[in-house]
């Protein structure tokens, strides 16, 4: 109630819906990621909480992803021949990445940028 003793107005959650709850924050975070175009926590769970699973230890002691935005997922390198490695390995790669994410959902292609 407000001071006057009404109802709050009503909240407005994504999609038009109304709630005069809260709104779980998984919920939020896929609405504001769409907006902007960014993987859903669906996905960024699968690829970066997974990584290590999916590429094996070796290489994820090597290479680590840095961002998935439409479609792409870069990942970093730490030596040029790791970026080799990982060009190469992309296609399977990327295979092991869409085993892990939600249908329809994986990254379509792979960007490989080194740092030391």
């Amino acid at each position: 109630m407000t001071a006057e003793g009404t109802p709050p107005p009503r909240r407005r959650a994504g999609r038009g819906r109304n709630t005069d709850g809260p709104v779980p924050l998984a919920e939020v975070l896929g609405l504001v990621s769409e907006r902007i175009g960014v993987a859903g926590p669906d996905v960024l769970g699968a690829v970066f909480g997974r990584w290590e699973e999916l590429v094996g230890p070796t290489m994820a002691s090597h290479v680590r992803p840095v961002r998935l935005r439409d479609a792409t997922l870069v990942v970093s390198a730490d030596h040029p021949a790791w970026a080799t490695q990982v060009r190469h390995l992309a296609s399977e790669i990327l295979a092991k990445v869409a085993s892990a994410c939600p249908p329809g959902r994986a990254p379509e292609r792979l960007e490989v940028r080194v740092h030391s």
